[in-house]
């Protein structure tokens, strides 16, 4: 939720209520995880004894939630972010609550916004496309051996890696997969922790890839950035649900070579041959020959990292993204208070 004095509310269990204590943001647990009526009625006291002047929500339960609770209570404009590519069903009362609930919707990428336009019909003009800015001038490329050896990880080998929750549409798997094929000299690192985590542990096992030896689950980590400073090349095969991937952004602000798929809005940054490699989705064999370019040829990791890094500066920066939801939120305000 974002008002004048940008204070926020999320479940108990969302990741951002621990994150927000390092960014001096002020944060409220409320139990908004799931469409009830405790919720709706937490909302609804929060917003009476907490004005504000724009309500912004990011996902499909706090956004019924939320229109329901500035119907029934305080009435606050509603922006509503949309982060992935999932289809949004095609029934009246989804128009209702993206054309009628919200004031404006705001996706992670241009591809996202098409498929609202195209797909459901909703009016163009209400839907502005903010790609998720990340901090250029902290992600940048780093001493790959110096955090190696802060990780504990191996100085000879070359690292493949992918930060990512561990749900089956961001295509592990698949990058399991390709490990066999590669080069013995290539060993993943898999940054983040999630619901296919026995899964993707029982897949190590069948393929024979010995835990800690090719590949290395290192969990969830608060900072990401020493682990993308230490790899060669990294990985996103994602098959679904995307929009532009904050990890792919960050690693390509590294220098990074990627290599990655055009689901959701990705190809807004990872451009075949220029800045990634990109290949399809669900697909191992060619997941697994990309990989093995990258692996044999040190300049064109070299020039996609460039590439990458150049171009992410010039579209993803924190700026850019603040600028432009500073100018939503001041639109959306001003037309709900004239």
């Amino acid at each position: 939720m974002a008002g004048a004095d940008r204070k926020s509310g999320s479940s108990p269990q969302a990741r951002i209520l621990a994150e927000a204590a390092h960014w001096d943001v002020p944060a409220v647990a409320l139990p908004i995880a799931a469409k009830r009526r405790a919720g709706l009625r937490a909302l609804i006291d929060w917003l009476r004894a907490n004005p504000c002047d724009v309500l912004n929500t990011h996902s499909s339960t706090d956004s019924w939630l939320a229109a329901f609770a500035t119907r029934m209570g305080r009435a606050v404009p509603i922006v509503r972010t949309r982060h992935i590519s999932a289809p949004v069903p095609r029934n009246p009362l989804s128009r209702w609550l993206y054309e009628r609930g919200a004031a404006r919707i705001v996706t992670t990428g241009e591809a996202l916004k098409r498929e609202l336009v195209e797909r459901n019909g909703f009016t163009a003009d209400r839907i502005e496309s903010v790609p998720t800015g990340i901090d250029a001038g902290r992600f940048r490329p780093g001493d790959r051996a110096a955090m190696r050896a802060k990780l504990g990880l191996p100085a000879e080998a070359t690292l493949l890696g992918i930060v990512a929750t561990l749900r089956s549409w961001k295509g592990h798997e698949f990058l399991l997969r390709a490990m066999p094929s590669l080069d013995k000299r290539v060993q993943l690192v898999i940054v983040g922790d999630g619901p296919m985590r026995s899964v993707l542990e029982g897949r190590i096992e069948e393929l024979d890839l010995r835990v800690r030896v090719r590949v290395r689950l290192a969990g969830d980590q608060r900072d990401v950035l020493p682990w993308l400073q230490a790899l060669d090349v990294f990985a996103l095969p994602s098959y679904a649900n995307e929009g532009v991937p904050q990890a792919l952004v960050q690693a390509m602000l590294c220098g990074l070579p990627c290599v990655t798929t055009l689901v959701g809005s990705i190809g807004e940054v990872a451009r075949d041959e220029e800045t990634a490699l990109v290949v399809p989705p669900r697909d191992a064999p060619a997941l697994a020959a990309a990989l093995a370019r990258l692996v044999a040829q040190p300049a064109l990791r070299e020039e996609l990292g460039i590439a990458a890094r150049r171009h992410c500066v010039e579209n993803c920066s924190y700026e850019r993204m603040l600028d432009r939801m500073e100018a939503i939120y001041h639109d959306v305000a001003m037309a709900a208070h004239p």
